[in-house]
């Protein structure tokens, strides 16, 4: 697992694009509510070149405060390609985000939703060991099993593609290791994790991420299941 600069998996996509349909021009719009996470985007479509022919339209919103506005002002665009990577978690009606996106689709458009697999650890961790998890953690425990449930309820075509992948999270399990702390962070959605849980909390998150479902050993080093599931979505 590496760490990516906001936009970037957005701009390889558009280079995908900009390959497969040389001179045809693209409008990208983005939707993200982050002020910083806009920024580090818009910074680093300034320093990449070969874009011409692309145009950006910022929204500063939330997925529900787009498709409010869209609707207010009766301004329903239609796109041929949309993605959602691995935003679900923090969006209140599932349902009817996929439903209102999937309505802004082109004929033979399609929706990308790259989600946690439920074969990833984080399944295991979030279904199996909820109870190793603290309060704090604000996220929704989806994976793509939730989504494919959704989608068969309203009617609309899909195809899953797995992405194996793994997250080396040895450092966890260091005492006093920064990176093993953000990593604990993360894992857990509460920052300072390990300097403010409980200690039985504390060992009893590091012993489930050990467990064969959540982890696998290599070299040494302690991996983490990461897989995602990519959803291709019909119009």
């Amino acid at each position: 697992m590496s760490l990516l600069i906001q936009g970037e998996q957005d701009l390889k996509m558009i280079q995908i694009l900009q390959a497969a349909h040389p001179g045809v021009l693209i409008n990208n719009e983005i939707i993200e509510p982050n002020p910083q996470h806009v920024a580090a985007y818009k910074e680093l479509v300034n320093r990449t070149p070969d874009l011409q022919g692309v145009s950006f339209a910022w929204h500063q919103l939330t997925s529900s405060e787009y498709e409010q506005q869209v609707k207010e002002k009766n301004t329903h665009k239609k796109f041929d390609f949309i993605h959602m990577i691995q935003m679900l978690y923090r969006v209140e009606d599932i349902p009817n985000t996929i439903k209102f996106f999937h309505s802004c689709l082109n004929h033979q458009g399609k929706l990308l939703i790259i989600i946690l697999s439920d074969s990833s650890g984080w399944a295991s961790l979030w279904k199996k060991y909820r109870h190793c998890l603290p309060s704090t953690d604000s996220g929704h425990y989806i994976t793509s099993d939730s989504i494919t449930a959704v989608l068969r309820k309203l009617g609309i075509k899909y195809h899953v593609y797995e992405f194996p992948s793994g997250w080396d999270i040895t450092e966890c399990f260091i005492e006093g290791d920064p990176a093993g702390g953000h990593m604990m962070d993360f894992l857990t959605g509460t920052k300072n994790f390990l300097g403010t849980a409980p200690v039985a909390l504390r060992s009893r998150l590091q012993e489930a991420l050990c467990q064969p479902e959540c982890s696998s050993r290599k070299d040494g080093r302690v991996i983490f299941c990461n897989n995602l599931s990519m959803i291709v979505v019909e119009s």
